[in-house]
């Protein structure tokens, strides 16, 4: 995973040698002050460093390709200090390979009554400065990201961080890999997907590997091993079974796949019951464990999920609330508009999301023809969250998102021996459950109380991939003719 804490973020401010030395030192000061005051706010998940006052095209130039060459530049912060010529951006800007946010703000909060005159007036015109910029921005079409507002103000401090971690979700997307231990299931349209353009568009490297390789790493696993991590299990979760036996094997199964993972250096993975050759269980708790500690998943083969999940943990990382991969099981129709989604899967879905200790419990799974699989078996977190799926709609790659309200569960559901969600979507089942299957939206999804919808709309933009929102404030109609214009307008991308 792409650690946030050895992320940094370069911050540049623009200015110009009209105003005279005093002034640019000023510009220096005050941009130096609000850097430190960013970095103390437990808002700010990573460090910001303060690079220069870019007065010139070739300071601009420099700095940003030593950005782009900077593996720990997780992407840059720009403010016009003063007014700032944006001509003198062009050359830097075209170049620019990071994630990039424009912070408009100035140094003081109001207008000092006395004290306001012209060189108060040459030195404080962010309002002048920030819009020269943001033309230069919207005319050479360039994503990114503009915040608004006093830079001491917890709110604007909010939409910073929340920003870094979707740009360091675009760094940790250009350098996953996702094994493939075997193909999607049969027959199943959804899980498909062209792996190249999800290489050249996300950076996910995403190849197979036979499962027999990785037989060979379980079967290499000790004793000794499993004791160890039948003891962690114990730390954290209850032992809600007597048969061990089950229990072990998963633990086996967890050591060899994440050896493997380690090895190959790999983020996320997918198995697939259909294909479980030489294995005597499918992975329900060693997958649910090695989700907790913050690989991607995905079933059934469904490697965008597992992709997609692993982008999602990255960004809500030492803040993660629950992010977890998520399925549509059935529904609970309820008047006035209260009806609810039970989500859940049949052995996966990582404990992050628990709302209690989840309990280790062993039953028959009914599909796969192998023995009966150890599983955490919980309820989850109420609370909002939102959930995301991908799907290749063929020549592009849509993200669609939906807001959603998760509930506790309102039936013990005690015949149910699985991890489960339950959740109302917004606005509501009908209309939700409508504009998800009109925008294609898959089976599975990624489900996080932490992520938001703004995030990932950040993180599309800066991909170059359609986003779709499902919230609040949909409306059918209208939403069928976003689609539509949407159709429209990337294929003439």
């Amino acid at each position: 995973m792409k650690c946030l804490k050895k992320a940094e973020f370069w911050f540049i401010t623009g200015s110009q040698h009209l105003y005279g030395e005093e002034t640019l030192r000023l510009v220096g000061s005050h941009s130096e002050t609000i850097v430190a005051k960013l970095n103390e706010s437990a808002k700010i998940p990573a460090r910001i460093s303060f690079k220069l006052v870019a007065t010139t095209s070739d300071a601009i130039e420099q700095v940003i390709e030593d950005a782009n060459h900077d593996k720990n530049c997780a992407g840059i912060i720009t403010w016009m200090h003063t007014f700032s010529p944006s001509k003198m951006w062009i050359r830097g800007l075209g170049k620019l390979q990071k994630p990039y946010l424009h912070l408009h703000t100035q140094f003081n909060r109001e207008i000092p009554n006395e004290g306001i005159d012209m060189d108060f007036m040459n030195l404080n015109q962010s309002a002048h400065g920030d819009r020269e910029h943001g033309f230069i921005g919207t005319r050479m079409r360039l994503a990114r990201k503009v915040v608004v507002g006093y830079w001491e103000d917890e709110i604007v401090q909010e939409k910073i961080g929340r920003w870094m971690r979707t740009a360091i979700g675009v760094m940790g997307s250009r350098e996953l890999k996702v094994a493939r231990f075997s193909d999607n299931m049969r027959d199943v349209a959804v899980t498909e997907g062209d792996k190249v353009e999800a290489q050249i568009k996300l950076g996910w490297a995403v190849n197979t590997y036979p499962v027999g390789d990785l037989v060979q790493y379980i079967n290499k696993v000790t004793e000794s091993q499993i004791d160890v991590l039948m003891k962690e299990y114990g730390q954290k979760y209850t032992m809600h079974t007597d048969n061990l036996a089950s229990v072990r094997y998963q633990a086996k199964m967890e050591i060899g796949m994440k050896t493997f993972l380690e090895a190959g250096g790999f983020d996320a993975f997918v198995n697939n019951f259909e294909d479980l050759f030489g294995m005597d269980q499918l992975p329900g708790l060693a997958t649910q464990d090695l989700t907790a500690a913050g690989y991607g998943f995905g079933p059934e083969g469904d490697w965008k999920i597992a992709a997609l999940a692993s982008v999602m943990k990255i960004m809500a990382q030492d803040d993660d609330k629950g992010t977890a991969l998520m399925e549509d099981y059935t529904y609970h129709y309820a008047d006035h508009g209260e009806s609810l989604i039970l989500g859940a899967h049949m052995l996966e879905v990582c404990p992050s999301v628990a709302a209690d200790k989840p309990r280790i419990e062993v039953h028959d799974l009914g599909i796969g023809g192998k023995d009966a699989p150890a599983r955490l078996v919980f309820e989850g977190k109420a609370g909002p969250a939102i959930t995301a799926t991908l799907i290749d709609m063929g020549g592009r790659m849509r993200l669609i998102v939906n807001d959603v309200l998760a509930v506790k569960p309102i039936l013990s559901m005690p015949n149910l021996p699985v991890a489960r969600v339950m959740w109302k979507p917004l606005p509501n089942l009908e209309t939700s459950a409508e504009s998800w299957i009109l925008a294609g939206g898959a089976h599975h999804s990624v489900i996080s109380y932490s992520v938001t919808a703004e995030q990932l709309r950040d993180w599309a933009e800066i991909m170059d991939i359609e986003f779709v929102h499902i919230g609040e404030k949909t409306e059918i109609n209208q939403f069928k003719q976003d689609l539509l214009m949407a159709d429209l307008v990337w294929k003439l991308k």
